[in-house]
């Protein structure tokens, strides 16, 4: 099992629905050092999906959180989760303030 930090549209049931075909389980956590920033895509599948084409990421800040949830995926999730997320983002892990590690998609 993994487990995907999500700050944006995959805590949503109705998008979790559509990508994994289930709601998924998750735990609130917060992710330090990061802030939320909003981008505008112009060429991302998912936008039919989640409603529209503004997309959330995250920009390093010192001394700033974003809150959201640990989603528990499997590795056949996790690469549903991958085709979902707008081609300009990118998987890293990151160590939660829970102390999880996780992976979390941002834009490059």
């Amino acid at each position: 099992m993994e487990k995907l930090f999500s700050y944006g549209t995959l805590r949503d049931a109705t998008v979790q629905r559509a990508v994994f075909g289930r709601t998924l389980e998750g735990t609130n956590d917060t992710l330090d050092g990061y802030r939320l920033a909003q981008v505008r895509l112009a060429d991302w599948d998912g936008a039919r999906i989640s409603g529209g084409d503004l997309q959330q990421t995250l920009a390093p800040a010192e001394g700033e959180c974003v809150t959201g949830a640990v989603l528990h995926v499997s590795d056949d999730e996790l690469r549903l989760a991958e085709s979902y997320e707008p081609r300009e983002y990118r998987r890293i892990k990151v160590r939660l303030r829970s102390g999880i590690e996780a992976w979390v998609y941002l834009k490059t």
